[in-house]
């Protein structure tokens, strides 16, 4: 039992062929494009979320090796797609801050490329490929079933927990910036009381003196 349940996990995460985690600045009037080489029935996961600039949105896009245009989101602050390619080839996906004329846009975003299963009938089948097969020949495996259930659980926590980062970022630096600001006018208003009342004292000084005629 216990060796079926490796085999399983196995199987399970030998899908996954790629995780990678990014942090990004997009400067204004420009885009920022990648590239993943897909097989058919890959299954290309993209989320990102804006932690800073402007009114954190961006535009984001991905194309197919046609140059399609498959999945879009227009100034959107955060966002999760999932595409499994119809073709096997070279899948773009661009972050665009193009609409904006001043301002930066940064982002954190996350690319899971999983793999989809495939038979190899080759007699030199590496242990991955196996591993695979049999996956494939138990997919109606109960256990199987939950264990892809809660990689997928996993995949969302991971998730919502950076998109919970990127917004407690959001939020200290305007917290901070808010402070930075309030300190400085209070100084200024400190600074501006302590001229008027000079200027007064000194004004009322002059007033109350007396001139004497020689």
């Amino acid at each position: 039992m216990l060796k079926k349940l490796a085999f399983l996990v196995v199987a399970t995460l030998v899908t996954i062929q790629s995780v990678a985690a990014f942090s990004i600045d997009v400067p204004p009037q420009e885009q920022r494009c990648f590239v993943e080489m897909l097989d058919k029935d890959d299954n290309l996961h993209v989320s990102f979320q804006v932690g800073d600039g402007g009114n954190l949105d961006i535009d984001f896009w991905i194309t197919n090796p046609s140059g399609e245009l498959v999945e879009d989101a227009r100034r959107s602050p955060s966002e999760t797609f999932n595409h499994v390619a119809l073709t096997k080839g070279r899948y773009e996906y661009c972050f665009s801050n193009a609409f904006s004329t001043v301002t930066d846009k940064t982002l954190s975003f996350n690319v899971i490329v999983v793999k989809a299963y495939v038979e190899d009938t080759s007699k030199s089948v590496n242990r991955s490929r196996w591993i695979a097969a049999y996956a494939r020949t138990h997919k109606a495996d109960p256990l199987a079933n939950e264990l892809r259930e809660l990689a997928a659980g996993i995949e969302e926590i991971v998730n919502e927990q950076e998109y919970t980062i990127a917004r407690e970022r959001t939020h200290r630096n305007t917290a901070e910036s808010t402070n930075w600001r309030v300190m400085w006018w209070s100084l200024f208003q400190s600074g501006l009381l302590f001229v008027v009342c000079a200027f007064q004292i000194t004004y009322l000084k002059r007033f109350f003196e007396v001139k004497r005629v020689v």
